[in-house]
Formats: C-alpha cells, structure tokens, sequence
C-alpha cells in the first residue's frame, strides 16, 4: 500500500489518542485545579504522538490486527497514552530552567513559562505517577513485567540517567560512543518501551519482545539524530521549540563530534539497520508495512 494509505492511518490514529488522553486526563478527581491544567497544557496542547502510534503498530503487527494480543487493543490504546504521559513528563522536566531553559515546546509555551517553575515540576511528577497508575491498570496479565520494563526504561538507569549524562557533557569534549550512550539513554530508551511494550501487550514470546525492544532502541538513536540534525538546519516555527540550542548549549551530539555529512550517514544507517531489524522479526503483510512506514518516517522528516 501506498504511504498516503498509511499517513491517513497515522492521523486516524493520532486523533484517537489526542481523544482518549482528553477522556482520561478528564477522568481523573482530586487533581487540584491549577496543577490539572498544568499538566492538560503540556500533555493536550499538540505533539507528533509518535511514541503511543509506535507501540500501537508494533500490537498490530504482533497480533496481525486480529484483537488477538494479552489485551484488547483498547486497552493497549490506553497504555499507549501512559506511555505519552511518561514522554510529556521529560518534556516538561527537560525544559526547566535548571535544565534546557527554553520557552517554547509542541509550538506553545513551556510549562513553566505557562505557569511557573514549581508548578510545571509539579506536573511533570503529575504526569509521571498518573502514567504508572494507568499502566498497572491496562496492562492486564502482563501490566507487573510492562511496569517493570517501562521503570527500567525511562528510569534512573535510562531517560533519567541519560538525562543527567547529558547534563555532565554540556560543554565537554565527547566521543561519538558518549553520544551514542546520551542517546540511547534519553531517546532510544523510551522508543524502546514503545516497541517491547506493544510486543508485551500483543503476547509476544520474550525472544520477540527483546528484539522489537532493541529494534525500538535503534529508532532511537536515528530519531534522535534526525532531530539533531534538525536543530541546526530547520526553524522554530516549523520544530514547534527553539531551534539552534543544542549548539547554543554544548550540548552532545554526533553533528558536533562528526560533522554535518557523517552524522546524516549515520543517523540512515542505524534507521535502515532498525527496519530490517522489524523486516527479519515480524510476519509479512499491511501491518507489518504500515509499522516500517512510521520507522522511516520518524528518521527522514523535515520536522
């Protein structure tokens, strides 16, 4: 099928999500009302949802889109917006001031420029907690190794820690292996927990999960290099956040390790290296398809 078949699934199935994280959010009593609106600012106002449409796809191209996975795929829907929680909290938390300090995040305001700093730490924790909350509900036989793979993952041995590498390298002299391992960390890991957890959710043997989580892994890093790359060539207004700050910040990438030319091979090597991964993995047909659409699309994009 032709890639316009599946953009027009991508936007489908961004809709649902952007529908089911409103319900959920809603949903939720007690939440103070400032704190709720927080947290609705960063969590509804736009993103590419990436993350929730992988784990979804990666369902379907286990279970074949015959519903017949550990869980229904409503409720993998359900997991996947934790997952989009989880995401929106390190958006939130990245963008502090004692962090990247930027203003603009998905086109709007920074939470804490929105609100204000403590506040928008507040949400991120909001976020967080509420995402493993929705995880242990959804996840039906599997939520206790899904919540542990999802801790592992965005944890302190993973996006945190990464985070905190990232943080101790501003400025340094770094190798393209530290970048690798800043990468792997901050943005492979959470794509990592899209994939394994959709293949976990679908009732995929632990063989198969591993390898769609490592696939997952390698999107990553080309999903992190394309951003890169990204950040020094395309304008804000088109990035939704302010371009040129990983520059600005010292921050490590393999642009300023490698250069311009190397980093775009090597952000297409390990893309192309992620797709056959899925390719050797998975079952032929549309879903499986639709799945390596969404993989190429998260490395070789203009925004």
């Amino acid at each position: 099928m032709s890639s316009e078949k599946w953009q027009v699934d991508l936007d489908r199935e961004r809709s649902g999500i952007d529908r089911r994280l409103q319900e959920m959010l809603r949903s939720e009593s007690g939440i103070p009302r400032r704190l709720k609106s927080a947290m609705g600012h960063s969590l509804l106002g736009g993103g590419k949802r990436l993350r929730p449409v992988l784990l979804l796809w990666t369902w379907d191209a286990v279970s074949q889109g015959k519903n017949r996975g550990t869980v229904s795929r409503t409720e993998a829907l359900s997991a996947s917006c934790a997952l989009e929680m989880l995401h929106t909290y390190s958006l939130v938390h990245d963008d502090l001031p004692a962090m990247d300090d930027d203003v603009l995040r998905r086109g709007n305001p920074t939470c804490h420029v929105a609100f204000d700093e403590a506040t928008a730490i507040l949400a991120g924790d909001g976020l967080q907690a509420l995402a493993f909350k929705l995880l242990a509900r959804h996840g039906g036989s599997v939520a206790g190794p899904l919540v542990e793979m999802l801790g592992q993952d965005v944890g302190p041995a993973g996006m945190v820690g990464g985070q905190q590498i990232d943080l101790d390298s501003e400025g340094m002299e770094v190798t393209a292996a530290r970048v690798r391992r800043i990468q792997g960390k901050k943005t492979g890991a959470l794509l990592a927990a899209a994939m394994g957890g959709g293949a976990l959710l679908a009732g995929a043997d632990p063989g198969l999960t591993a390898t769609l989580h490592a696939a997952g892994f390698k999107l990553g890093l080309a999903f992190q290099g394309a951003d890169d790359l990204l950040d020094v060539s395309a304008p804000s207004v088109r990035l939704g956040k302010s371009a040129g700050k990983d520059e600005a910040s010292g921050k490590a990438t393999w642009i300023r390790v490698e250069g311009m030319e190397k980093a775009k091979r090597r952000t297409r090597r390990v893309g192309l290296a992620a797709l056959r991964s899925l390719e050797e993995a998975l079952p032929d047909g549309p879903e499986l398809d639709r799945l390596c659409f969404l993989g190429k699309m998260m490395w070789n994009r203009d925004r």
